[in-house]
């Protein structure tokens, strides 16, 4: 039997998430309903996508009994709001990152998830990519021995988009870019807390972060660096140095389609999609999209692989380093 999706809000990344779920059995996964702000915006996305049932309000979209897990795809400042009007409709959520504003936010997400039993996720893609799979499978097998340093960069020219820009719309380096690089040190770390955690940076006029180096120090002498950026272009790697060889991703490492292994390097090509995407290699979350039906299929309510303790971290970490670059949220003074 099907997952049946319904997808909240119809922007671009839940068109990138609509085209990436038709790379997928469509025995296995199916988008039956779509809902929007605006009921006209709503139709127009489900009659691109072929979904049968469109919305003008996502209050209409909890009463659908024939969906069974919710995409939440609106901008973070509204995923709260979201999560929490799904969960109490008792719907499984799959919500895109980041999860929400602060650690105060993502804690009354988990808590939601945890009082109405539903299955829920925050969408960190680039966890389910094979590329991360065989990365995990590699380090757990040891084979660049025991793992001393992580470094990765993502910096993009972004600073003609509001959302990245301005404050209100969840605005700042980190939550859109940087926390893909944070997530890879968690995920190498395996969910580790750091020792510490010391962050510079520069800001925009507007309060949020610009650009900013991170270095985390774990224990037993292992540490990590980070650099991201919204103003100007970077390599976008990531290696990952061990006492016996090293581990390089060359390139879009916040959604990975090859690696370097000791100097080997390995494609993971990604299916061609069917529609104009509006992000690079969107078709990528088909990953995350199988993780949760997988999930859903074994009764599970979080995914080993993105764990509900794996997002309150990430979100704990970002308040530490959004804290010592000086960036403050309206929601961090409620």
């Amino acid at each position: 039997m099907a997952t049946r999706w319904g997808i909240c809000s119809a922007g671009k990344i839940s068109h990138d998430f609509a085209v990436a779920l038709k790379t997928l059995p469509a025995e296995d996964h199916q988008v039956v309903a779509i809902a929007a702000r605006k009921l006209e915006d709503a139709r127009e996305f489900a009659k691109k996508h072929s979904i049968s049932t469109a919305y003008g309000s996502y209050e209409e979209l909890t009463r659908d009994p024939n969906v069974d897990v919710v995409y939440v795809g609106n901008i973070h400042p509204y995923h709260l709001k979201a999560c929490l009007l799904f969960m109490n409709a008792k719907k499984n959520v799959l919500c895109e990152k980041p999860l929400a504003m602060n650690t105060k936010e993502v804690k009354e997400i988990l808590d939601s998830a945890k009082r109405n039993q539903v299955f829920f996720m925050e969408a960190v893609w680039t966890r389910f990519f094979p590329v991360s799979v065989e990365v995990r499978k590699m380090l757990a097998q040891r084979e660049i021995g025991e793992v001393k340093m992580v470094r990765s960069e993502f910096g993009v020219p972004v600073l003609h988009n509001r959302r990245v820009v301005e404050k209100e719309l969840g605005g700042g380096a980190l939550l859109n870019i940087g926390m893909y690089c944070l997530q890879f040190v968690c995920m190498v770390y395996n969910g580790e807390r750091p020792e510490s955690i010391q962050a510079t940076g520069v800001c925009l006029d507007t309060g949020v972060d610009e650009t900013v180096i991170v270095t985390l120090k774990f224990s037993e002498k292992r540490m990590a660096v980070f650099t991201y950026s919204s103003s100007i272009q970077l390599p976008n790697d990531a290696i990952i140095v061990g006492t016996k060889g090293t581990i390089q991703i060359p390139a879009w490492m916040w959604c990975p389609t090859s690696l370097i292994v000791n100097g080997k390097e390995t494609q993971y090509p990604l299916p061609e999609p069917c529609f104009p995407l509006n992000f690079h290699n969107s078709t990528g979350m088909r990953y995350e999209a199988e993780e949760v039906r997988q999930c859903l299929i074994k009764g599970l309510k979080e995914s080993p692989v993105m764990s509900h303790s794996d997002s309150l971290l990430l979100a704990e970490l970002e308040d530490e380093i959004r804290k010592q670059v000086g960036v403050v949220y309206s929601q961090d003074c409620q």
